[in-house]
């Protein structure tokens, strides 16, 4: 379907109120390179006019103005994204955000189809190209110094979708749904955010520099095709009931998803050495590794995950069922601790956040607990969330909640080249089998 998007008005959103100027130094997770980029996902609400609770005045707003309205008081409490980025004496590696009060970019457009025409946004590819729902540059600065953009994009049906663009190297996920959750906050006429954020960089370990492997001049990109796929609850309790029959141990519907997705990948490479090595990555959150009790870092919304990572045989990884591939990573998982603290230590001898610039694990994050379906602007949450997973480099798995009325696991895929796609997507079919 030929894009009937059509963008009405962009501006610069400033700070509602006075906020701190100066510079603020990131931490040693904040400032590796690999997270200079942008993380993009739409954000899909279904019939605002039927399913609105805002009343009186309020009630007539659109979606638009009233998100504009409090992303402005949002970025009072989060002045951050309202600076800009910028690097320090030995380039992005040193970066810093200059606080600045310029603004967050944001733009509101209008579309003359309804949600259910595009089937709200739920297939891929998109029956509206994702780059139109998401915000266009924003003028005199570079994409990557600007830590936070959004579009509202309102159509016939009384439905919205908000397209965000935030930068990595200011916030993880959760630190990115705890804002999007203040600016709905805001939004529904709350004073203040229900938690409030915390800077508190020096919080992150900065550990000795460790031995950084550089990038190759010209690193490989690959043409990695999407696949989606759910996961029925029944399909990952069977899997738990067998991991329990077997260990007696409980394991997590991640432990499932995670487990059959990179089983899959593995089998369907179809490697010829059983022997050779191939190896799995998961971000964890490592909030409760800091070096104070939970209630220190509440309010954190700087990066703060540890790339957890797994490396077995192609072989028995093929061979196992999905619980073994489970205790594979349950095991690894067990080590995060442990492994935090070293490199904390300086005692790891490669640093491991360099994983961006290895093509052969398979990276996966969970985006079902980060908070995105909680925001709610006044019209309620959203029906689903969807990450946008545009880097070239990385294979990578997205673990995230199926749009409503839907149940289970959903797995976003852009992991495997067309050659593989066949076998790959037959392995994930058999799942349910």
């Amino acid at each position: 379907m030929e894009s009937t998007v059509r963008r009405t008005r962009r501006s610069y959103v400033r700070p509602a109120a006075d906020t701190p100027s100066g510079s603020l130094e990131l931490s040693a997770i904040d400032r590796d390179v690999g997270l200079r980029h942008m993380v993009r996902s739409l954000h899909v609400f279904r019939h605002w006019h039927e399913a609105g609770r805002l009343r009186g005045e309020e009630g007539s707003r659109s979606p638009a103005s009233v998100v504009r309205e409090a992303l402005g008081k949002a970025l009072v409490d989060y002045y951050t994204f309202a600076g800009r980025l910028v690097d320090g004496p030995q380039g992005p590696a040193s970066a810093r955000v200059e606080c600045t009060g310029d603004g967050a970019w944001f733009v509101e457009a209008i579309a003359a189809c309804s949600l259910e025409d595009v089937a709200c946004l739920d297939h891929h590819p998109l029956a509206i190209p994702a780059e139109d729902l998401l915000p266009d540059a924003a003028p005199g600065v570079h994409p990557l110094d600007i830590p936070l953009m959004m579009q509202v994009t309102e159509f016939t049906c009384g439905g919205f979708v908000v397209g965000l663009s935030s930068s990595h190297t200011l916030t993880d996920g959760l630190g990115a749904g705890q804002f999007i959750i203040a600016v709905g906050d805001y939004a529904r006429g709350l004073p203040k955010p229900r938690v409030s954020p915390i800077w508190a960089r020096e919080l992150v370990p900065s550990p000795p520099k460790l031995h950084l492997p550089q990038p190759p001049p010209d690193p490989p990109t690959f043409n990695f095709r999407y696949l989606i796929v759910d996961l029925s609850f029944d399909g990952v309790n069977r899997v738990k009931s067998q991991f329990l029959a077997s260990t007696g141990q409980r394991c997590s519907s991640f432990d499932v998803a995670v487990a059959k997705v990179w089983q899959a990948r593995t089998r369907s490479l179809r490697l010829p050495d059983p022997s050779s090595c191939v190896t799995l990555c998961f971000f964890a959150n490592a909030r409760h590794l800091l070096p104070k009790d939970g209630a220190g870092a509440a309010g954190f919304y700087g990066n703060c995950f540890y790339p957890v990572t797994l490396t077995a045989e192609s072989g028995a990884v093929e061979r196992a069922d999905v619980a073994g591939v489970v205790g594979m990573v349950r095991d690894a998982k067990e080590r995060l601790a442990a492994e935090f603290a070293r490199w904390a230590a300086g005692e790891l001898e490669d640093d491991p956040y360099a994983l961006w610039w290895r093509h052969e694990p398979l990276f996966v994050s969970d985006w079902r607990q980060l908070g995105f379906l909680e925001a709610d602007f006044g019209w309620g949450a959203p029906s689903h969330v969807a990450p946008l997973a545009t880097l070239r480099f990385m294979p990578v798995a997205l673990i995230v909640t199926p749009p409503k009325p839907r149940t289970g696991v959903r797995i976003t895929t852009q992991c495997m080249e067309e050659e593989h796609m066949p076998a790959f997507r037959e392995e994930m079919k058999a799942f349910e089998e």
